[in-house]
């Protein structure tokens, strides 16, 4: 399903406009989507900050308000004491291979030089508990990749993220943070945060002053594999954060290679899937590097297109949309395109009307969206 097409700046968007966008993504209920489709019908910030509260009352949410002008204020003193510079989706500045994913946050905190997005990026995600060829992997694959002119992204952990980060500070990498920038997860990278924000940048898009919970880290690792054009996995469980790094990096058309490991070590199960699945194999950096080769600078795999609804009609079924789509969802979740087409199954369904639907839903509190933009029922 497309999403609403955000207007773009060939400037820097105004203070006010800024300061508007930070505050309309911060307020409840205000995911990535619905602050795209906001913006999209009424041109700026500004505006759908001021249609907001109707557009929640006719989502039954009598009481709603936007997030506080206070609260905002504070954020972004926050952000002017450590060095943070606030990047915005559509505006110069964000990241442009991140702005192609579906679910791409609405604003970024950014410490450090983001533009080391703009070169050819390699994300290398894998366990805490990393073995010890695993860190020595990611350590070599760090290096080398840093040597040759390559962006290394990770998320900061403990094992080998921290590793891939310590070995690419000889050129460029770039850590996402789960939580604000000032509260550094584990504590003891805290050190490391410094060092990458002179060679290159740390990228929140939480506010400072937050710690980081369990349901960040899962939200953290779609701008881990977004950001990049290749999501190398060293070593992973099955069952795992980087697993989900990987299926996002699948999501979003990214290249997914991984190292393989023994079979009886289950570490390395999921490295050991993928591969089964058709990740190519990473033997060392000339692997990544030839495969790097085989992309320009700004071609990065999109996500494959997503088909179109048949039809423009509103739907027929007497059942009301919002009964029907509550009726089809669960805590399991769901993708959007997947729900449009269980809805054609009673009736055709228009594609925006349903985009807009979901969005007063989300805003009411009745649904909520996960990583990669999956859609539960609450």
């Amino acid at each position: 399903m497309a999403e609403a097409p955000l207007p773009t700046f060939d400037t820097p968007p105004s203070q006010d406009e800024l300061f508007a966008r930070l505050r309309l993504a911060r307020s409840r209920r205000v995911g990535p989507a619905t602050f795209r489709r906001l913006i999209a019908e009424h041109g700026n910030a500004r505006a759908a900050l001021t249609a907001l509260p109707e557009v929640a009352r006719a989502a039954g949410d009598t009481g709603y308000a936007p997030a506080e002008e206070g609260l905002v204020r504070r954020e972004i003193r926050a952000a002017r004491r450590h060095g943070a510079r606030l990047l915005t989706l559509g505006a110069p500045g964000y990241p442009a291979r991140l702005a192609e994913i579906a679910d791409a946050p609405p604003v970024l905190w950014a410490r450090g030089e983001a533009a080391a997005l703009s070169a050819p990026t390699v994300a290398i995600v894998g366990t805490r508990n990393a073995s010890s060829l695993a860190l020595r992997m990611a350590r070599s694959l760090g290096r080398a990749l840093a040597e040759a002119g390559v962006t290394v992204v990770s998320g900061l952990a403990r094992g080998v993220d921290t590793v891939a980060h310590d070995a690419a500070l000889a050129g460029k990498t770039v850590a996402v943070h789960a939580g604000g920038l000032d509260r550094v997860y584990p504590a003891e990278n805290v050190d490391l945060a410094g060092r990458i924000a002179k060679a290159g940048c740390n990228l929140s898009e939480r506010p400072f002053g937050l710690a980081p919970q369990a349901r960040d880290f899962p939200r953290r690792n779609r701008i881990i594999s977004g950001t990049a054009q290749v999501v190398v996995v060293v070593e992973a469980a099955a069952k795992s954060g980087s697993m989900i790094t990987a299926r996002n990096a699948l999501d979003q058309g990214r290249e997914v290679m991984a190292v393989p490991g023994h079979p009886f070590d289950g570490r390395a199960s999921g490295c050991n899937l993928l591969l089964r699945d058709g990740a190519a194999l990473v033997r060392g950096a000339d692997d990544v590097l030839d495969l790097l080769d085989g992309l320009r600078e700004g071609s990065a795999p999109k996500p494959k297109a997503r088909p179109a609804p048949a039809t423009n009609r509103q739907p027929t079924s007497e059942v009301p949309l919002d009964t029907r789509v509550l009726d089809l969802l669960s805590p399991t979740p769901v993708a959007e395109d997947q729900l449009l087409a269980e809805l054609g199954d009673a009736g055709p369904v228009d594609a925006r009307h349903l985009s807009a639907r979901l969005s007063e839903l989300e805003l009411s509190g009745r649904i909520e969206r996960r990583a990669g933009g999956l859609l539960v029922r609450v």
